[in-house]
């Protein structure tokens, strides 16, 4: 069985109770993690989720934006597993609009779930992955962070060019200690964050615009990513950090060509 030595691994996965989260918490299943799976408030969802895994998943509500829900969610965690093994950042919020319709409540909002929460929960399981010198930290940033031309995406953009930052000095500041960070960026993935409430004519089209952007002439799907993720949570890539992958089928619709 590929990636072995996951099994019987603590892996913490941040909103996990549907698209991206939920794909990866299944695939670490498969070889063998224990999964603790983050949700907020899709509770339904999250029972759902530990139903489809079976043993071996437990789920854990928390704000992740809230640093004090972190700490109690991270100790129960250890107290249902042990120490985390693998980290992976993944809870995610989004809002479209023009730089000139900034909207700050909004902003901040964002700004907590997408960049606050991977502090808070980096700051809690660091010291014990130091103290046993090795650990993983897999980021979810997004090709929006490198620069891409879709319209309305600027200050979740910002949000994930922040994450960018955040994992290449965190790789900087602990590969030392044997905890490897890296990052991966989606181009369009089809999940109920890019999808929900919209009419199957307005996804449709929305598809078709994407996939003309990509090399691949495809959209992308959330086990796409799980897979990679699940490859950087591994030994596999035991000589890879401070990096951030991209996972977007080709997009050709960058605002630069600069390095």
């Amino acid at each position: 069985m590929a990636f072995e030595d996951l099994k019987g691994k603590v892996v913490l996965v941040t909103g996990a109770s549907r698209g991206l989260g939920k794909a990866m918490a299944l695939e670490f299943r498969k070889y063998g993690a224990l999964v603790a799976a983050n949700y907020n408030a899709s509770r339904g969802r999250a029972e759902e989720l530990k139903r489809e895994a079976g043993e071996g998943l437990e789920i854990f509500k928390a704000d992740v934006s809230n640093r004090e829900q972190v700490k109690a969610m991270i100790d129960q965690v250890k107290a249902t597993f042990g120490p985390v093994d693998v980290l992976v950042n993944n809870a995610g919020t989004w809002f479209l609009g023009s730089f000139e319709e900034f909207d700050e409540k909004k902003f901040e909002s964002m700004w907590r779930t997408n960049f606050m929460s991977m502090i808070y929960t980096s700051l809690e399981v660091i010291p014990e992955m130091k103290s046993r010198g090795k650990g993983a930290i897999i980021n979810v940033s997004s090709n929006a962070a490198l620069g891409t031309a879709a319209i309305g995406t600027t200050f979740y953009a910002i949000t994930k060019a922040a994450v960018v930052t955040l994992t290449r000095r965190l790789a900087l500041e602990l590969g030392g200690s044997g905890i490897r960070v890296n990052a991966v960026a989606p181009g369009w993935i089809e999940t109920d964050l890019t999808v929900g409430g919209k009419s199957r004519e307005e996804v449709e089209k929305m598809e078709q615009s994407f996939r003309s952007r990509t090399m691949l002439h495809m959209i992308g799907k959330p086990e796409h990513v799980a897979k990679l993720v699940v490859y950087l949570a591994s030994e596999d890539s035991g000589f890879m950090t401070g990096q951030v992958i991209v996972m977007d089928g080709g997009r050709i619709d960058y605002l630069t060509h600069g390095i």
